[in-house]
Formats: structure tokens, sequence, C-alpha cells
């Protein structure tokens, strides 16, 4: 099906009316009369009108379907709790015993061979042509086994630049939103060998022919909903197959998520809003401003809610550290038998840096203002600030300083409009044999 879309003039938004055009137009009702639709959602990470949606699409589909329910994309992050998926789709428990009481609440379960589905693997060969030559190993597939149970998958979500795949959404959400490791783990980390800055706001990355390679094993009817968001409004919609319907948001994500700076900054503060309440989801702090960073300079991530690194991960983060690429791709020996998402998440939120004759230099300083203990910064290889000892007004309307406040960040990308050297060129170091 060619993709319906609306999007929204300059300065305005779409209302539920608008998207509900969208919603009807495609999926006429006579399609899914007895036929059994799930839904799959972010969890509460990302910003987007879920809810909205959901309703939307419930109340087109439910009344015929054989069956309608809800899967959430977690990826590794952790299970969501009844109320927790109430309150992303944006239902009252009243609703939930109601309307919306036949509907099956379903927390992806990554980490649980039970609920995977082993779907093959790609070969080595197409591994190397997707990666550019990085890579040329062969990749296992798994993916929640439950998809299978359904006639057709709804994937609903929003798209923002990211910084493992380029522009999140459309098969991002099956993969790793609903995959097992093996694949998880591997194109995270090719994502953070080309490196942080070389991948994100790009869209056609080694890292989405991955993740669309796999979405390809997964032969259940698909259509995407593709959402764009400007603050907590929807901006644009974009309804199609999952490649389709993601090719056109993310060019439409471009234009509303890329702030252009002319100059780097030697201070940024980088304030977490709720959503992320982990360094986990939070590091996203860093990954969306690391290009308009100046060598030697600070990048604070102020979040005093946050209080743990990763309830998931926690363990491994501190065995690990934070570090940049080439402190793992130089000593891979060590690393290498270690799950490759903890080592990218480690080098996105450490950022640029070198390891050379034993010693690591990191390009610039990342520092938390959190409710992380100054022991456990050390210990995890991260400068650390009292969070009661910053006020995010001084460090406003001083960029002409070359100071930066960020009051909500992680979704909004800010580049160079001429980036710097080490921002366009920097991929491929001397890598260990992948092979």
């Amino acid at each position: 099906m060619a993709v319906i879309s609306k999007t929204a003039a300059a300065g305005a938004a779409l209302d539920a009316s608008a998207a509900a055009e969208v919603v009807a137009r495609a999926c006429p009702v006579e399609n899914y009369r007895g036929r059994k639709v799930l839904l799959i959602v972010p969890d509460a990470t990302r910003t987007a009108p879920v809810g909205m949606l959901f309703k939307l699409l419930h109340a087109q589909i439910a009344p015929v379907a054989g069956a309608f329910d809800v899967m959430i994309a977690l990826g590794t992050h952790p299970p969501m709790s009844e109320a927790a998926i109430r309150e992303r789709l944006e239902i009252s428990q009243a609703e939930r015993d109601g309307t919306y009481r036949a509907v099956q609440f379903i927390n992806h379960e990554w980490n649980n061979p039970e609920a995977l589905k082993n779907l093959g693997v790609i070969p080595a060969d197409e591994i190397s042509e997707l990666s550019g030559g990085l890579f040329a190993t062969e990749v296992q597939v798994s993916v929640n086994r439950r998809l299978f149970e359904y006639d057709q998958i709804l994937i609903l979500g929003p798209v923002f630049p990211h910084e493992v795949v380029g522009f999140s959404g459309g098969n991002k959400y099956l993969f790793p939103g609903v995959s097992g490791p093996e694949i998880l783990n591997f194109f995270h980390w090719l994502g953070a060998v080309i490196t942080n800055p070389m991948i994100i706001g790009n869209k056609w990355t080694p890292v989405r022919k991955v993740v669309d390679r796999a979405a390809s094993l997964v032969a259940v009817d698909k259509l995407c909903f593709c959402l764009v968001v400007k603050g907590t409004e929807l901006a644009g919609i974009f309804a199609g197959t999952p490649e389709a319907a993601w090719d056109q948001a993310s060019e439409h994500s471009a234009q509303l998520h890329i702030t252009y700076k002319e100059r780097p900054f030697h201070t940024i503060l980088s304030c977490a809003p709720p959503m992320y309440d982990e360094l986990w989801v939070g590091g996203k702090c860093m990954y969306k401003l690391e290009p308009v960073l100046a060598d030697g300079g600070e990048l604070i991530i102020y979040a005093p809610h946050l209080h743990e690194v990763s309830v998931t991960h926690g363990a491994l983060i501190d065995q690990v550290g934070y570090h940049c690429r080439d402190y793992f791709l130089k000593q891979w020996d060590r690393f290498k038998d270690l799950p490759w998402g903890i080592l990218a998440h480690s080098t996105h939120v450490r950022g640029i840096g070198v390891y050379e004759n034993g010693v690591e230099k990191c390009r610039a300083r990342v520092t938390l203002a959190t409710g992380i203990p100054p022991e456990k910064c050390a210990q995890i290889n991260l400068g650390y600030r009292d969070p009661a000892s910053i006020y995010p007004e001084h460090f406003a309307n001083r960029e002409e300083e070359g100071v930066l406040l960020v009051p909500k960040a992680g979704e909004m990308l800010f580049q160079l409009r001429n980036p710097a050297p080490w921002a366009v060129g920097s991929s491929s170091p001397e890598a260990p044999n992948f092979r």
C-alpha cells in the first residue's frame, strides 16, 4: 500500500480527527473482521501521543476483530506494570475495566528464551555487505514468539534521530523492540564501532539495513504508524509498510528534530526529563549533544531524579565502566565475550576518544549531576557534580560564552552546521578481525 500521511502546517499540530482519518484509511473495517491484531508500542521513554492512537485504532478495529492486544516494545528495558501501561496508553482504571477489558497487555521478554522464536540467521556474507565490511559473521535472529499468534502486527511509535540506527521508528520497534539478544547486541555494537556522530541523524545507515533485513524474516502482515512530534504534540503521521512509513517520517523528523549551531560549546547542561529514570536511557542526553560538545569541554547530565545506572544491566556496567570505542577495540580479546550491547552503551555515553600505549584519552568530559553518588561515578569512569550545586538558570542565555542549556534533552539532536573533522571521518580505526 502507498503511505497514507498527514502533516501539520508550520507551528500547528494535528488533532485526533486528523489522526482518525489516517487510521480509517489505513485500516478499513472490513479488512479486520475476525482477525487477530497485535499492536506494538514503545515504553514510557519515548514522547508521543501513543494513547490517542491506541484509542483510535482500538475503536476502528477491535469491534470486529478476533483479538486486539498490546505488546510493549521494551528492548532490554525493565517490564512495565499494569498501572504504567495504562498511563502509557492514557486510559483510566475504569476504562481498562470497561472499554478495554478484553485487551491483553504483554511485556516483551528479551532475556527469556522460552518467550522467543528463532527465525534463523543473517549469513556472514550478507552481514559483510550490510556493514560495509566491518563485520563478517552470521547473526542469529529471534523475536517474541507471540507475534506469530496474530494475523497482523500494527507498529506504533515516534521517529527521532537515534544514536544506534540513525533515526528511530519503523522496524526498530521489532528489532530491538521485541527481539532476542543476539541481533540486538550485534547491531548496537555495529553502530558503536561506526560511532554516534557518524550515525545519528543519518537515514540509510548500516544498522538500519541490518534492522530491515532482520524484519524481513518476520513472516506476519505488518502495518506501521510512524509519528513525528513537536514537543508533545503530533506534527505528522505516516501509515504504510514499516520501511515506507519510516522513510517519509524520518524526512519529516530531520526537519523538526535537528537544531544547527554555528560553533561548539565548552559547557553543556543537558537536563534529563523524568521519563529517563536510569542512565541506560538518560545517556540520550549525551548522544544528542555530542556533535556540539567542544574538544576538552564538559557535558553535564543534570537529573536529580535519576538514581540508577541500570536496573537490568547495572552489574555489567559496573564491571566495564564507561569508555571510548577504541578502549574496547584495542583490547578486544579482553572484552569480546561480554554482551556487545553493554559495550555499545558504554562508548556512546563516554563519546569519542583514543586509546594509545595503554592510556585512554577521551575528547571531552561527561559528568553526572544525578542521584548516583560520587563513588559510583568514579567506579564507572564518569565525573560527578552535586546536583544541589547546580542551578539551570545560571546556564541560560550564555551561548555567546560557549555555554549551552538544554532544558529537555534526549530527543532533539544538536549538530554543527559545519561538522568538526572527528564527527565526519572517525568510523574505522585499526579494527580487530570480526570474521
